[in-house]
């Protein structure tokens, strides 16, 4: 029988891993960067390699960054991930569960949707007439790669329909331990509308009816998530102790 992994080599792992696949590197580039084999990266990346201070350093100059970033939140016990990432549509409690959560967590939190517009120079609306959907999801792909290079460990608020790009959402599944924030369709409408933002109504008779066709049209995508928790059951207080729960796991 297999030994359990130690909790700190887990976390270093899940950080070299998300910041490898931020700077696209495949495992073979990296051990000819860094000069180790690509069977004690696999290793190393799945929480088995204990691997030496200088060792570390050589993997950490090879992906661009430090042995100290790789290693920052890692230790004392920890059996959390590298870097969560929250699925959900609009209302679902990403962008009010994400700070607490990374606040218990003692990581950054990183709302994506600001990144692009802030990378962009326009909002995500102006993105879309202006650049049009395929602009936005190659930006999109860039700043989660960003996001991944620069933060071995974080808290991400995604955008709703990052599911729907599947090379986005294949290197969110790779990187990160991703979660689904499940809701009602009433509370996801309701939550929007709290916050003020009548777009999603706005020129639509059946706002409702389309919101829970885009629901039933994501639903397998977000189920494949890593984590499920049910806001609407749970409320947000006990949807973020039952992730802190499950994440220390």
């Amino acid at each position: 029988m297999s030994e359990p992994r130690n909790p700190t080599l887990a976390a270093l792992g899940h950080s070299v891993r998300a910041c490898r696949l931020g700077r696209e590197l495949t495992l073979h580039a990296l051990s000819e960067r860094a000069g180790v084999s690509e069977r004690f990266l696999a290793q190393l990346e799945a929480g088995q390699g204990n691997i030496s201070v200088a060792r570390l350093c050589d993997v950490a100059h090879a992906l661009g960054t430090s042995a100290a970033r790789l290693l920052e939140g890692v230790g004392e016990g920890s059996a959390e991930p590298g870097v969560v990432a929250l699925l959900g549509l609009r209302g679902a409690g990403k962008s009010t569960i994400g700070p607490r959560l990374a606040q218990a967590l003692s990581v950054p939190f990183v709302e994506l949707d600001q990144l692009v517009e802030r990378a962009a120079g326009m909002t995500l609306g102006e993105v879309f007439e202006l650049q049009g959907e395929a602009f936005y999801r190659r930006l999109e792909r860039e700043t989660l790669r960003r996001v991944f290079a620069d933060h071995p460990r974080a808290v991400i608020a995604t955008g709703g329909s990052i599911v729907g790009d599947a090379e986005s959402f294949d290197l969110l599944r790779r990187a990160a331990t991703t979660v689904w924030l499940k809701a009602k369709p009433e509370d996801h409408m309701q939550r929007v509308r709290a916050q003020g933002d009548e777009r999603p109504m706005r020129n639509r008779d059946d706002a409702m009816s389309e919101l829970r066709a885009l629901l039933r049209s994501r639903t397998p995508l977000y189920a494949q998530a890593d984590h499920v928790v049910d806001t609407s059951l749970l409320g947000i207080d006990g949807s973020i102790t039952a992730l802190v729960d499950a994440l220390s796991a």
